[in-house]
């Protein structure tokens, strides 16, 4: 068995079935396009499953591929054993080949067993294959056995059926549709002679013992439901073949390693994040070690989903990387890092596998910046939230109990960003648990909180369902049928009327008939109104007919897939399904819109020329008033990056050069270098919008005919809306002429106000600023003089009357008129020296807020300690506050009660 990289193992595993007549396929996204119910492609049939479904229809029926993989959600939940054991990772690849009905047991079984054993030269004497044997009315799969048995030689002392459905040896993709059973290859990695006894047992820690490394899956039945709970298996017309093998397994078995960490994927990971520790690799399972290999796996899956262009934020398969991140950067401040590091881990990964994968390349300074970026902003508070674990670990455990709180939990999540699971592997640590329940009930009450109940929108989307229903019985039944939009071409048109629906303050009722006065929602089976969709808002316009019907149409929207619904109110007339309806776009509303998003492509092009490719859209909002855009980035833009946009933009508006819209083939449109935006969905065919030889990116919105319909382009804010994330607004056309007005009258209102020019008023300004400046100063200092006592006020002297005499010295505490807390914390130091042995506690209100400050002489901190005397006076102000033994700060916000706080000194003292 020679030695082979992990890319001589991908490429033979392509080679090998593309001799076999199989299509060479790259892998898909990570980001599934065909099944809404998962979150990250898991497996190497995710990207087919349309195929094995029927639903779709390639020119090939073999195929094979290496596919990018993730399992950290849902039923595949890898995390909490990556690190710990030698084969669980939350990125891996998965080599597969697959038939679509085409050849099945007799080609796919001799097939796994010549690349295994011929081109691969794994030993049989360290083989052991698996079999279904049978379950629930489900007979054993003997045809695989005997073909096995053909193949290999083996006896059935090596051929072990496994019953179950399902099960190791029995998939099926639901509870109902294609499934079938299984046959898998086991690898002994242990020491010695292969001992058939131990198979089945879980393999130690460092991998050794029996491992899967190849799983053929029959899809050989259909599974219904006859009635409930019974279902009966069905012989598929064309049954499949699909083949799952690790690549990271795979290359363990052929590099002599017993641990995938230990193989070229991923031991370079490994051993730069022993490098930047400054602590060596034991490949053991101290704490160290795993912490090594926590950190390589999700360098790993860092690296590829930013590829992808996603970056961590507070939702979806955003938050999943900002988890997986998270756990990374603790792992490393458990090694003892001390500053950010693994955006160099992640470096790694495109220094390694950039050559497989050339995304990794293209987006080097994306994977960089927000990785340094998200790490940066995690140190901030990693160090403040785990102190507050171990102080509640603390009490937990004085308490006598074993849980942490859900709403403890929540908090660490919402003021330090501990993910959950973070903070359930902390606890496990230290022998606690969470309060799993607890914490999600806390954080449903916040989404409550912030974005209101959820449980109105029901009846609306019933609604939008039965319009769906409706459309697709006028096209035949068809499951593909669709509202046909002819608005890329005009503004007007004609359509049926195929489902209607009313209400008094929104429409979500069913009905053949609407009046004056009526909420509607109307589907017509032709329409030029844009739904909303890809950022751009739904048209307005009217809805009119000859009889005199007229609908003012406030709102498109595009909510099922096909399906256009126009909502807005019934102003003269009455309407009915069935009838011929004209409808008009607002021609002034779609031509700011067009103009609008037009700009939102070139300000794309020119944001990532300025700032550079780490600036990657993260979301758009454009309509006839105003542009939004979203984007990744670190730190806000300098005026001089903004002038250069806006210049940029401007310059490519003056061209007027046409705007190009194509319907290609998506693999075409990529050849071309169209840009996708990340996370969104598009098909086969897409729209590919071309302004200039800068900006090619896909589209399906609405655009300017030439770029000089743009106008003037002016960038109007950029601000900060998330970790991460800032938000460009801007404006065009006549939205940008209003704004340079507005602005024009503020400079001449300004100018009237100060009595100079427009030219001279940045100097007027400046020169008001700096004699305010200097009166405040004055003013401070005054006050200053009148609080210590300075031209006759008399100030320290009073104050230190008022002291109380007590048996080890002096205590006063006292309400005083002083600016600032620098000016409160020196006059209680000169009290404090002028009284001598002496407590002393000042108060102040200076704006919404009390401010104390406690100092206590040094000849009796072993008696009272300033922080501790001020931690209950602040609390009465509803605030909190600490210091040294000797001097103590502290504020709150319920100044009424100061004059009580004050008091409370002198209970604590006596």
């Amino acid at each position: 068995m020679s030695s082979r990289t992990a890319s001589e193992v991908r490429s033979s595993f392509l080679s090998f079935f593309k001799g076999k007549g199989h299509e060479v396929c790259p892998s898909a996204s990570l980001i599934p396009q065909n099944d809404p119910t998962l979150m990250f492609v898991n497996a190497g049939m995710a990207p087919f499953k349309d195929v094995f479904t029927g639903k779709d229809r390639r020119p090939y029926t073999r195929a094979t591929s290496s596919q990018k993989c993730i399992r950290i959600s849902g039923k595949h939940n890898d995390l909490e054993n990556v690190g710990v054991t030698a084969r669980h990772h939350t990125f891996f690849e998965m080599l597969g080949n697959f038939s679509f009905g085409d050849y099945f047991k007799d080609d796919a079984i001799p097939f796994a067993w010549e690349l295994i054993t011929k081109e691969w030269g794994i030993p049989q004497d360290r083989l052991v294959i698996t079999v279904f044997g049978g379950a629930e009315g489900v007979p054993a799969d003997d045809e695989a056995r005997a073909i096995w048995r053909k193949v290999t030689g083996f006896g059935d002392d090596r051929i072990i059926g496994i019953p179950g459905i399902p099960g190791d040896n029995f998939w099926q993709m639901g509870e109902t549709g294609p499934c079938g059973p299984c046959t898998e290859l086991h690898f002994f990695t242990g020491d010695g002679e292969p001992t058939i006894d131990t198979f089945g047992q879980e393999p130690t820690p460092d991998g050794k013992g029996w491992m899967e490394i190849w799983n053929l899956v029959f899809m050989q039945f259909n599974r219904s439901e006859q009635s409930p709970g019974v279902y009966e298996l069905a012989p598929l017309p064309k049954p499949c073949v699909d083949t799952g093998a690790g690549l990271e397994r795979v290359a363990s078995v052929l590099q002599g390693k017993t641990s995938n960490y230990d193989t070229d994927l991923l031991r370079a990971l490994v051993e730069k994040a022993a490098q930047i520790s400054g602590k060596n690799y034991g490949a053991s399972q101290s704490p160290d070690d795993v912490s090594m290999r926590v950190i390589a796996d999700h360098a790993r899956l860092t690296a590829f989903l930013m590829a992808e262009g996603i970056t961590p934020d507070r939702a979806g398969r955003a938050y999943v990387l900002r988890r997986v991140m998270r756990r990374a950067i603790r792992h490393g401040h458990r090694l003892g890092i001390q500053k950010p590091f693994l955006h160099e881990v992640a470096l790694e990964v495109v220094r390694t596998m950039g050559d497989a994968y050339p995304e990794l390349v293209e987006r080097k300074a994306l994977i960089t910046s927000a990785t340094e970026a998200e790490e940066v902003r995690f140190r901030e508070t990693l160090e403040r939230g785990l102190k507050m674990v171990d102080e509640e670990v603390g009490r937990v455990k004085s308490a006598g109990t074993q849980l942490l709180s859900g709403d403890f939990v929540f908090k660490l999540y919402d003021t330090f960003g501990f993910p959950m699971d973070l903070t359930e592997v902390i606890a496990r640590e230290r022998d606690l648990h969470i309060d799993v329940a607890g914490y999600e009930k806390a954080m449903e009450e916040q989404r409550t909180r912030s974005e209101g109940s959820k449980l109105e929108d029901e009846a609306v989307s019933d609604v939008y369902r039965k319009a769906l229903e409706a459309l697709r019985a006028s096209q035949g039944g068809s499951e593909t049928a669709a509202v046909r939009f002819t608005g890329y071409d005009r503004e007007d048109g004609e359509g049926k009327v195929l489902f209607l629906a009313k209400g008094t303050e929104r429409a979500d009722q069913p009905t053949d008939k609407v009046t004056k006065g009526d909420k509607v929602l109307v589907v017509v089976d032709v329409t030029p109104f844009y739904g909303e969709s890809g950022g751009q808002v739904g048209d307005k316009g009217e809805i009119r007919t000859g009889s005199g019907l007229k609908i003012k149409i406030e709102d498109t929207q595009k909510p099922l897939t096909g399906l256009f619904v126009h909502l807005g109110e019934v102003v003269e007339g009455e309407l009915e399904v069935g009838a011929t309806v004209s409808l008009e776009v607002d021609h002034a509303l779609r031509t700011a819109t067009r103009r609008n998003h037009s700009a939102t492509h070139l300000l794309h092009w020119a944001l990532r020329t300025v700032v550079g490719e780490s600036a990657t859209q993260k979301g758009s909002l454009v309509g006839p008033d105003r542009l939004r855009f979203d984007y990744s980035a670190s730190k806000p833009l300098t005026g001089e990056e903004i002038q250069r946009i806006e210049d940029l933009v401007n310059e490519k508006i003056l061209l007027d050069a046409p705007v190009v819209t194509e319907v290609l083939a998506q693999t075409e449109a990529k050849k071309r270098g169209a840009m996708a935006i990340f996370e969104e969905k598009y098909g086969d065919v897409v729209r590919v919008l071309t302004m200039t030889k800068d900006s090619v990116e896909l589209c399906g919105g609405t655009h300017a005919r030439a770029l000089g319909e743009i106008g003037l382009f002016k960038i109007v804010s950029d601000g900060g809306i998330a970790a991460g994330v800032r938000r460009i607004e801007a404006a065009t056309g006549l939205n940008a002429l209003a704004y340079v007005r507005k602005l024009e009258d503020s400079v001449k209102n300004a100018s009237k106000l100060v009595k100079a020019g427009p030219n001279e008023l940045p100097e007027k300004i400046e020169k008001l600023l700096d004699d305010t400046k200097k009166l405040e100063k004055e003013l401070s200092e005054t006050k200053r003089k009148l609080a210590m006592g300075g031209s006759g006020g008399g100030g320290i002297d009073d104050l230190a009357g008022k002291a109380h005499a007590l048996p080890f010295g002096k205590a006063l505490a006292v309400k005083v008129d002083v600016p600032d807390a620098a000016m409160l914390r020196e006059l209680a130091e000169k009290l404090r020296d002028k009284l001598g042995d002496a407590v002393v506690l000042l108060g102040s209100v200076n704006g919404p807020k009390a401010q104390l400050v406690c100092t206590v002489s040094k000849s009796l901190t072993d008696r009272y300690k300033a922080g501790e005397l001020i931690r209950p006076i602040a609390q009465i102000l509803g605030g909190s506050g600490g210091g040294r033994p000797d001097m103590a700060q502290a504020g709150g916000t319920e100044i009424a009660k100061l004059d009580e706080a004050l008091d409370k000194l002198y209970q604590l003292v006596s």
